[in-house]
């Protein structure tokens, strides 16, 4: 065990805990075990998020426990800060949520489509119940509008310079960037705080309940962009639009989302991924994820231009 984790677990009285390191990519998280609970201890990834933003994401999760959703309530360590530093790094700890993940890949586990429903449902209430939310003052989290995904410095890169593409999926993806400009004031009308990153391995099942994990990526974005995370490594199975009308109709309890809506957001969210994946291509099976990504980003843009032409 090295000298911080040592040093963490003192912070929140869990000297002598067994610790096993569960996971070690954006954050590097261990599962902790100490007198019988089971937690998790997360070392934020340096530069990834200001103190106040890591403060903010602790603060909106600890209101979601309060109302209700099955959610990782942040854990104060004996002094009562939900957050500490340690050298360079940032440390937090959550309970470790039971259940398991609702599937892997494009694979759903049990009914796909009552668990898009639930999912629907789920992400539905997380959003009526942060809009009603008084946060503090000091709360903020990074703005995924239409600049921060397709504008000229976007935040997961500039998808169009993947040196894998070629020049005609170059040239089809700026279409696609200046159509998704164009047609912006689809999604305008409905922004607020999304968890933005609700793939199935953050979503777990047990019993009847659906808990969400893993509020790292969350900001202030578009509504629409949040169902199209959830959808996007399904648009090729044969049930991708039974997927979309149950996940839709489960989020029908705040707002129907229609079709064209739902169109843009998935386009908007498969070109950020082929932004995302470029510094990660040489990670273990990151050729194969940036090909996947590209795929699914040349498809749906050019089934958006043919049905969205200018």
């Amino acid at each position: 065990m090295n000298a911080h984790v040592q040093k963490a677990l003192a912070f929140w009285d869990m000297e002598g805990a067994i610790t096993i390191l569960a996971a070690q990519r954006e954050n590097h998280v261990y599962r902790v075990d100490h007198n019988g609970a089971t937690c998790a201890l997360r070392f934020h990834r340096p530069g990834y998020r200001t103190e106040d933003e890591l403060l903010s994401e602790l603060h909106w999760c600890q209101h979601l426990a309060d109302q209700g959703l099955t959610v990782p309530r942040p854990q104060p360590d004996r002094t009562g800060a939900l957050l500490r530093q340690i050298g360079e790094t940032y440390v937090s700890v959550l309970p470790w949520l039971s259940g398991v993940p609702i599937g892997e890949g494009s694979e759903i586990t049990g009914d796909p489509q009552q668990l898009a429903r639930q999912v629907g449902q789920e992400m539905a209430r997380l959003h009526q119940i942060t809009d009603l939310w008084q946060r503090p003052a000091t709360f903020t989290r990074p703005d995924w509008a239409m600049d921060a995904l397709v504008g000229d410095t976007p935040l997961w890169g500039p998808f169009w310079e993947h040196p894998d593409l070629t020049s005609d999926q170059v040239a089809l993806l700026q279409q696609a960037r200046a159509a998704a400009r164009r047609d912006s004031a689809l999604l305008d009308h409905d922004t607020g705080l999304i968890h933005a990153d609700m793939l199935a391995e953050n979503l777990l099942v047990d019993g009847d309940r659906l808990g969400l994990l893993d509020f790292d990526d969350s900001v202030t974005g578009y509504r629409a962009f949040e169902l199209a995370t959830f959808l996007l490594r399904y648009s090729e199975r044969p049930d991708f639009a039974d997927l979309c009308a149950a996940l839709t109709d489960g989020y029908a309890a705040r707002r129907r989302i229609d079709a064209p809506e739902l169109d843009l957001a998935l386009l908007l969210r498969a070109l950020t991924y082929v932004g995302w994946i470029i510094p990660r291509r040489k990670e273990p099976g990151g050729d194969v994820r940036s090909k996947r990504m590209i795929a699914h980003a040349t498809r749906l843009a050019q089934s958006y231009l043919e049905r969205s032409p200018s």
